[in-house]
């Protein structure tokens, strides 16, 4: 695991799963029906722990411009710039459950964000990088006084 910074805000559009995880594929499978695949843009996962303990996660696309989201009918999401723990998973489906073991042993970093989230980077249709967001260092020297 290494540390990455994301230098700038992303936005993006997303189509929330109905369930975790088995809602995953279908959402993904709606959100690329919703966008157009000939823009050259980037595709994502979000997911965080709810206040039920239920783990909420959206299928994302990055937002080309400020009005995507009317014309596609989807709610909109900005991924914070900032540093997060990464990893990259080369042909991230094999083996089952690769990816949640990689995010439980993310998830125990000590300059974990607690507001923050787990997010997944789709690099091409088999590889993918698993980030996961760290304090931002201006708020982690105010909570230390």
């Amino acid at each position: 695991m290494e540390i990455k910074n994301l230098p700038e805000d992303i936005n993006v559009l997303y189509v929330k799963a109905e369930s975790f995880p088995f809602g995953i594929k279908a959402a993904h499978e709606k959100l690329h029906s919703l966008v157009n695949e000939e823009d050259k843009r980037r595709y994502f996962g979000i997911s965080w722990m709810n206040k039920n303990n239920e783990i909420e996660y959206l299928a994302a696309a990055e937002a080309l411009n400020p009005n995507e989201s009317d014309k596609y009918g989807c709610s909109t999401f900005t991924i914070r710039k900032g540093d997060y723990i990464s990893e990259t998973l080369l042909d991230w489906c094999k083996p089952e459950g690769r990816v949640a073991a990689v995010f439980q042993e993310m998830l125990k970093h000590p300059q974990l964000d607690k507001n923050g989230y787990c997010l997944e980077i789709y690099l091409n249709d088999t590889d993918m990088e698993c980030l996961v967001k760290l304090q931002d260092k201006q708020r982690k020297y105010n909570d230390q006084n």
